[in-house]
């Protein structure tokens, strides 16, 4: 179990990591502040807004739509 603990903690500290980096930015951290996402990585796939940000790609509002208090 101690790997699974560690393969857990070291995702949620790269996630922090992540969270951290685009909010300096200003960026919305799900869509990396494109404000919107596809299902698969292609070019061509159809592209939805981003549900964290509402696709403004701000990250003010994916800290509002997710109740995040700094």
């Amino acid at each position: 179990m101690s790997l699974f603990n560690a393969i857990s903690n070291w995702r949620s500290e790269k996630y922090k990591k992540h969270v951290s980096k685009m909010q300096a930015l200003g960026k919305c951290p799900d869509c990396n502040g494109k404000g919107y996402m596809t299902i698969f990585d292609y070019e061509y796939a159809a592209p939805f807004n981003c549900q964290g940000c509402d696709g403004s790609g701000l990250y003010s509002d994916w800290e509002q739509s997710r109740g995040v208090e700094q």
